[in-house]
């Protein structure tokens, strides 16, 4: 009896659970993939120099309806438009010429799109690196031969070109056999070292009167592989121009000072003898005068006249101590005069003769030693001559008074 109950209590609950059941009649559709994605992409391609590359890119639609393109991709990447196939073969050519350059990470922007709908298109990017295993050395390479020459005061300009291998060259550094001190710090390339020779850089006691400096120029990238270029600068020595120059300058100044002293010195002492002359003249008048007078006064019938015709010369004869002693004939001033006209006209012509005849004319030093040797000798011939009484207030006057033509007349004819 308890089997036959417990079976139908089984019985119950189980056609209890089937009515509760409901029915589902809707029917299931697997889910549409709608929107385009590439489905394959590498983010990162790694290239070797000597290989190629051919990978083919796959869209989740058909790929006959879309275009593929590519942006910003470096020489040599390409992808065909139909199949989204990318190749590129690494040439050596390339990395030589400097378009592509090793272990730098190129960003490839990618798209594709489709011919009917323009909405419908994805864009994407990817990364490309180029490496290789061969190891070429970067070098430094100088704007200029192994081997300069410079002079004093000159500037010695060297610009700094760097031949990049696998590495670029990150920093550089610089170091001298002598001490010496660039215009600007050099640290990487296409840096110019610019350094001003100063004079007496090169000493009496160096050999051949020049001195060589060896400058170099070390370089390393950034696994500290160097390379050091070697310039060899041979400083020869040469002249201060610019201390020459004003002393040079100071001695002309001198020069034109002096010939103004010497033109004044010549008005003074010209228009004294011509006031001397003038003086002796005119006692020799009066002199002459006197003695005529008597003369005729002598054979007149009067005899008051005749005794004045008497006297008259002797008159004459008594002015002529008169007239040394007013007015002496002064042999000296003369002769000064002369000389200060002919050092003012020496003077002239040494100036002209050793002007400089270029910005920097290497014939600076005889000119001025020639020029103080002349100025000295001719002050020493003019010691006598009171040059100290003279008051330089207008030169124009003096010049004037000098280059006239009356005065030019009067000792041109004296020296014929």
């Amino acid at each position: 009896m308890k089997p036959l109950l417990t079976l139908v209590t089984i019985l119950f609950l189980f056609l209890q659970s089937q009515a509760q059941e409901v029915t589902d009649t809707t029917i299931q559709h697997p889910a549409t993939d709608t929107v385009l994605r590439i489905r394959n992409l590498n983010p990162y391609f790694t290239v070797h120099v000597d290989s190629s590359l051919s990978y083919k890119l796959e869209i989740n639609k058909e790929q006959k309806n879309y275009y593929w393109y590519l942006k910003n991709s470096p020489v040599g990447l390409r992808i065909n438009k139909d199949n989204g196939t990318l190749t590129f073969k690494a040439e050596k050519a390339y990395f030589l010429s400097g378009r592509l350059k090793y272990d730098v990470e190129y960003k490839v922007q990618l798209g594709v799109q489709s011919l009917d709908n323009p909405a419908d298109k994805t864009d994407t990017l990817f990364t490309i690196v180029f490496f290789n295993t061969e190891i070429i050395q970067s070098k430094i390479r100088p704007s200029v031969s192994a081997s300069i020459t410079v002079d004093e005061g000159d500037t010695a300009r060297i610009s700094l070109n760097c031949e990049n291998g696998n590495f670029p060259i990150e920093y550089i550094n610089f170091e001298s056999s002598l001490p010496i001190k660039p215009e600007y710090q050099i640290s990487k390339c296409k840096d110019e070292f610019v350094w001003f020779v100063p004079y007496d850089f090169v000493k009496d006691n160096d050999s051949g009167k020049v001195k060589v400096v060896r400058l170099l120029f070390v370089g390393a990238d950034k696994f500290r592989n160097k390379d050091t270029a070697v310039v060899r600068v041979v400083v020869r020595d040469a002249i201060n121009y610019p201390l020459k120059k004003q002393e040079y300058d100071k001695l002309v100044t001198d020069y034109n000072r002096y010939i103004i002293q010497l033109k004044f010195t010549f008005r003074t002492l010209d228009r004294k003898i011509k006031k001397t002359r003038n003086s002796r003249v005119a006692f020799d008048m009066t002199s002459s005068s006197s003695a005529l007078a008597g003369t005729i006064l002598s054979t007149s019938k009067n005899e008051e006249q005749k005794n004045v015709g008497r006297v008259l010369p002797a008159v004459g004869v008594t002015l002529v101590p008169v007239k040394e002693a007013v007015s002496p004939n002064k042999v000296n001033d003369q002769n000064s005069v002369s000389l200060v006209r002919t050092s003012i006209r020496r003077l002239e012509y040494i100036l002209q003769e050793n002007g400089l005849l270029s910005e920097k004319d290497p014939d600076i030093v005889a000119k001025t030693a020639k020029m103080k040797a002349d100025l000295k000798q001719i002050q020493q011939q003019l010691i006598d001559v009171p040059l100290d009484e003279i008051n330089i207030d207008d030169p124009k006057e003096a010049a004037k008074y000098f280059e006239s033509k009356k005065v030019n007349r009067k000792y041109r004819s004296r020296k014929n």
